[in-house]
């Protein structure tokens, strides 16, 4: 018999789960462990609320949790309520998937004022996460800064874009909601260090821009390259830069303006007490494709700015970190006896919610390799031994059912549920 701890229940640890049991069968017992009483990781917190379709597919990974031979073991903090060392004594082997749930700073003169979010903190918020349910950002002024290329920042924008009435169908949490229906930027700026030919954005999110019902994307055209250049671009990328060529036509004047500033990189915040402005450097492209600073400067007036220019893991004691990279010290997945490291905390935050899938594979054949399954640890049976020494309170994935319950039952009209934002609050539905 197996024994394997998998430390993180978003896709990388159940798609490693359900690898595990494909490789082993029977003869493998897999613990899920979360900090939260609430599994699924960024499905739950991270995918954007109005996006529904995507949180499917943790029906799949429920299959996986109702099995005989996996658990979750929810409400357990690794490195506080039991340590890796420990662990690696009680498991054959100990897998890392706590994803990349920090955000990498701005690192520019001002970037703690009042008023500068990162991405994880400000989606964290809109989705309910108990770490950023007191947020509360800053939704009026003289507008919104987003800095970032990717599908993150354009989910940032649509969210603050959008009315109440664009949520139906959505599990956006209600203090949210309630928060974003006053919200009164009239501008919010996309800031993206390089062109159009290097985002990182998909068309389906750049074609959803194009219907709001208070706000209009708009592009420079002058950022535009000729639109002969758009030909050598792979057909993703090709009709995301014809949504950009769209909006650079786009003439209905709404509310709300997404402004796409391209060539343009934040160099410093400034306010009293809090942001009031973004003083942005005109950037042009090297010919190693990195975007350098050209001395123009400028200033966009701004009371909220969003960071979204990346994730990192979260160091852990007791697993070497790769501090440059912002994730877990590994080769191949990797991280020393015993030990291994799967989806964003071993790859950092590259990739969609499927890539986890084939890394869970890989690593189920390396546990296969490296262990015998004859070593006599005690896993699972010893954890709880261990827990219930220190008094930890254990979720079940059985109590989680009862939370979404409960979750479910409180929903708005029209939403699927209504997410408890604190931890006590979770525990609570749980019951007795």
């Amino acid at each position: 018999m197996r024994h394997v701890a998998i430390i993180g229940s978003g896709p990388a640890g159940y798609y490693t789960a359900e690898a595990c049991q494909k490789q082993f069968g029977d003869a493998v017992r897999v613990d899920i462990v979360d900090r939260l009483p609430v599994p699924y990781g960024l499905i739950r917190s991270g995918v954007a609320p109005d996006h529904q379709s995507i949180k499917g597919v943790s029906r799949r990974y429920e299959a996986t949790a109702l099995s005989d031979n996996v658990r979750f073991v929810g409400n357990v903090t690794v490195g506080k309520d039991v340590s890796i060392p420990e662990l690696l004594d009680l498991y054959d082997a100990v897998v890392m998937a706590t994803g990349a749930p920090a955000d990498r700073p701005l690192g520019i003169p001002g970037d703690d004022l009042p008023g500068v979010v990162g991405s994880a903190a400000f989606v964290g918020w809109y989705n309910g996460h108990p770490d950023f349910a007191g947020l509360a950002p800053v939704l009026s002024g003289p507008g919104a800064v987003v800095v970032g290329a990717g599908n993150v920042a354009l989910d940032v924008a649509r969210i603050l874009a959008k009315t109440p009435q664009e949520f139906a169908g959505s599990d956006i949490v209600g203090h949210a909601l309630d928060h974003l229906g006053g919200a009164a930027h009239e501008t919010i700026t996309i800031l993206a260090r390089r062109g159009p030919h290097q985002i990182a954005m998909t068309p389906k999110e750049l074609g959803e821009l194009g219907h709001l019902r208070r706000a209009t994307p708009r592009v420079d055209p002058a950022d535009l390259p000729p639109e002969a250049e758009d030909a050598p671009l792979d057909p993703g990328l090709r009709k995301s830069v014809a949504h950009l060529r769209s909006f650079a036509t786009a003439a209905e004047a709404k509310p709300i303006t997404i402004d796409f500033d391209f060539y343009a990189m934040p160099v410093r915040i400034e306010g009293e007490g809090k942001v009031e402005r973004v003083i942005v450097e005109r950037t042009a492209i090297g010919a190693d494709g990195s975007a350098r600073g050209t001395g123009e400067t400028y200033a966009v007036p701004a009371a909220l700015v969003v960071s979204c220019i990346g994730y990192r893991t979260p160091p852990i004691e007791g697993v070497p970190y790769d501090a440059k990279l912002g994730r877990f010290a590994n080769q191949d997945g990797r991280i020393g006896t015993g030990l291994y490291a799967v989806g964003w905390a071993r790859r950092g935050p590259t990739g969609t919610i499927g890539t986890n899938r084939p890394d869970g594979f890989q690593i189920a054949e390396h546990i296969a390799a490296d262990t015998t399954g004859d070593s006599g640890k005690a896993g699972r049976s010893g954890l709880d031994a261990l827990l219930g020494e220190r008094g930890t309170d254990i979720v079940t994935f059985r109590d989680w059912q009862k939370i979404e319950a409960a979750e479910i039952a409180a929903a708005r009209d029209g939403s699927p549920r209504e997410k408890f934002t604190s931890i006590d609050a979770m525990l609570a539905a749980r019951g007795g």
